[in-house]
């Protein structure tokens, strides 16, 4: 294998194109030397754009191109697990965009996937690598709230368009699946272990039937996750860290500004009006070139992925549990 690990990316996907691929492009440890289209022509368009050498007009070309190492798949997400099983096979390792299944049945799936293959295959949460999250960590870490009580979180945008894929049952659209999943990501991550038991509310579109508004209480024994997401309410992002000494809010948590500082609220917790916060600026980073040469290194030197398989499956488990909940209008538990 080169001293780079030689990416091959599975359909002109929009976060694909505007995201991932320029940030494994700025990556050291990555090069993107081919994408894939079911239209050629896309994919030649696409390539041509990006400075990507091949095009391929099926995705079945690429992952039988010997040239590729690995694979990105940011299909809809019905073709995660299908696509990442057959590059699998196909010898190649695989970062797959999140959620990396429909359900954390599907997920396992996965399991025999890569013990029969043996390669690397990952769930694409580019904010694991994202110094602004790696800080959060060291910060509740240290102690710095005191015991962690309970995380807070909203994420939200408006996206009404029918025909958007986020907005597809079938293609596993809606708000729960789309970004509930980075907040109960992040509060699994915070507490260092998985929900107890969880209850929810989901508000459903009418015409489209998915969740446009779905909240959830999280319960992981000793401190709480409460969190609402939405795909038809105003574009807005916070996520708040509270425990028996002080609070850690993240200004923008999930789509910080590539390049750009980040914020990072620390309160002591001495004035309710707020004279007691510090702001934390954290540098600058492309946080797809991170999970990117993070990725690369697990393949190239041996350790551990950001988000291994274990780590998707348990996080599907829990967005399991908030459908489930909603369902019933009981508490659910995540299944082991």
């Amino acid at each position: 294998m080169s001293k780079k690990l030689r990416w091959g990316i599975l359909s002109t996907a929009s976060i694909g194109l505007r995201k991932v691929i320029p940030g494994l492009q700025r990556a050291e440890l990555c090069s993107v030397d081919a994408i894939a289209s079911r239209s050629l022509a896309k994919a030649q368009s696409a390539a041509s754009k990006l400075g990507i050498p091949k095009a391929y007009g099926s995705y079945q070309e690429l992952l039988a191109d010997p040239e590729i190492d690995a694979i990105y798949n940011p299909l809809p997400n019905q073709m995660h697990v299908p696509w990442t099983a057959k590059a699998a096979e196909a010898g190649k390792h695989v970062l797959c965009e999140k959620p990396i299944a429909m359900s954390a049945a599907e997920a396992r799936t996965l399991l025999d996937v890569r013990a029969r293959t043996g390669v690397k295959i990952g769930e694409a949460f580019m904010i694991r690598t994202h110094l602004q999250w790696i800080r959060v960590q060291q910060l509740l870490g240290e102690g710095r709230v005191g015991a962690l009580r309970a995380v807070g979180g909203f994420f939200s945008y408006h996206n009404t368009d029918p025909a958007n894929i986020r907005n597809l049952v079938e293609c596993g659209g809606g708000a729960l699946l789309d970004i509930g999943c980075y907040c109960i990501h992040v509060a699994r991550h915070a507490f260092g272990r998985p929900p107890a038991r969880v209850v929810a509310l989901i508000d459903r579109d009418p015409a489209m039937h998915i969740d446009r508004l779905t909240s959830a209480l999280l319960d992981f024994g000793g401190g709480h996750c409460i969190f609402t997401c939405s795909t038809q309410m105003v574009h807005y992002q916070r996520i708040q860290f509270l425990g028996a000494r002080g609070r850690i809010e993240v200004e923008i948590p999930f789509n910080a500004p590539q390049g750009s500082p980040s914020r990072l609220f620390i309160d002591d917790g001495s004035d309710v009006t707020g004279r007691g916060i510090s702001i934390e600026t954290i540098p600058g980073c492309d946080q797809y070139a991170e999970q990117g040469d993070a990725f690369a290194r697990a393949v190239l030197e041996g350790v551990e992925l950001p988000v291994p398989i274990e780590d998707a499956i348990a996080n599907m488990a829990a967005i399991d549990a908030v459908f489930r909940s909603a369902k019933t209008g009981q508490w659910e538990s995540p299944e082991s």
